[in-house]
């Protein structure tokens, strides 16, 4: 299998600009004063902050997809494991945490050097829609024409991922797993991450929530 080179991007100008548009864009005491955070795979399972608010939500025009290299959080740079990604088209079911305004500043920068070691994404706000209205909430997206993607990837590719990737949070295979299992107990299918499961690695385990 052939993987292509690591790409970095400085990370700290993008959690400049973004704090700053968050800040230009949100006035203090507003209706929706805190910042909006769109979680989609392992926020949604592991958030690592805190939050006073957590709604259901769908994304028009961007989709869930494993189709981002990881070489440092799901795999290594001598064996790049796989992360998910919001890739344009369709839309995409998951979370929205609110974090208060005094706690805004401080949970982006921890989400930044969580997501954001190599500065693979390309933060973005997006319009999420919840049963209580409309937010305006960061997510984290990919570039089709980004060097991190992966493209059409065959079923015995993906199998040798979930079985060597492994990085400093684990396995691809485990991360896959536990996001579609989080994404269950959200009452959230999806359908094209169990088929991936199913083929790459067949198991009922990967089919069924985790009690």
């Amino acid at each position: 299998m052939t993987f292509s080179h690591l790409t970095v991007r400085d990370p700290a100008p993008m959690l400049q600009r973004t704090l700053q548009d968050w800040r230009n864009n949100t006035p203090e005491g507003g209706e929706h004063d805190g910042l909006w955070v769109f979680g989609y795979a392992s926020l949604i399972w592991r958030p690592e902050f805190d939050y006073t608010q957590r709604h259901l939500a769908r994304v028009q025009g961007w989709h869930r997809a494993l189709h981002m290299w990881s070489r440092v959080n799901r795999g290594s740079p001598e064996c790049p494991g796989l992360v998910f990604a919001m890739l344009p088209g369709g839309s995409c079911q998951g979370v929205v945490f609110h974090i208060p305004r005094a706690q805004a500043s401080a949970a982006l920068e921890h989400l930044w050097v969580r997501e954001m070691p190599t500065g693979v994404y390309d933060p973005r706000w997006l319009s999420c829609t919840t049963a209580q209205g409309s937010v305006r909430a960061l997510a984290f997206t990919l570039s089709r024409k980004s060097p991190n993607f992966c493209g059409n990837l065959s079923d015995t590719q993906y199998a040798q991922i979930f079985r060597e990737a492994r990085g400093r949070y684990g396995t691809t295979l485990d991360y896959a797993q536990q996001t579609y299992d989080g994404l269950l107990r959200e009452g959230i299918h999806d359908r094209a991450l169990q088929r991936l499961l199913a083929k790459a690695q067949p198991s009922e385990r990967l089919l069924n929530p985790r009690s």
